[in-house]
Order: C-alpha cells, then sequence, then structure tokens
C-alpha cells in the first residue's frame, strides 16, 4: 500500500480524526472507508439507468424522460430543503 500526503487544513485534519475516533477507526481507515462508500459521477449515472430500466420495466411502462427531470428536481428540491417542512 503506497502512502500519500494530502495538505489540508489543521481543523479538517482535527475533524478527520475526531470523525474517526468516534467510530473506533484510524484517520486513514476512516478516509478509505468514507471514500471506498462514495460514488463518482459515472457510477451514479449507472445507478440512475439502472432504477429508471428497472422502474420501466417493472413499475411503470411509460416512465418518460419529462418524470425523469421532475423526480430529478424533487429530489434536489429536498437536498437543498426547499421542500417538505422543518419539525
Amino acid at each position: 500500500m503506497a502512502d500519500t500526503t494530502i495538505k489540508i487544513s489543521e481543523s479538517v485534519r482535527d475533524r478527520l480524526r475526531t470523525l474517526a475516533e468516534e467510530r473506533g477507526l484510524s484517520t486513514r481507515a476512516y478516509v478509505e472507508r468514507v471514500v471506498a462508500a462514495t460514488p463518482t459521477e459515472a457510477e451514479r449515472a449507472e445507478r440512475t439507468a439502472r432504477g429508471i430500466a428497472y422502474v420501466r420495466a417493472n413499475l411503470r411502462q411509460d416512465f418518460t424522460e419529462a418524470d425523469v427531470r421532475e423526480a430529478q428536481d424533487w429530489r434536489a428540491a429536498i437536498a437543498s430543503r426547499h421542500v417538505g417542512e422543518r419539525r
């Protein structure tokens, strides 16, 4: 395994250390876990394509590109907290 140095601010380093410790991991193991679990844009696109294909094949054959865009808009609005009420 190769060692790599990444320059980050002290505050980010300290936060990484705290997050890792809370999970019982070394900072290295925590970073490796987070990076391994974060999909690339290509992986996200493939996952989306598989999901759309599944919906069309099993749930709604008339699922259109407009439906896809509407769903993506809803997801973005929810993620940015522009939809739904806070409790």
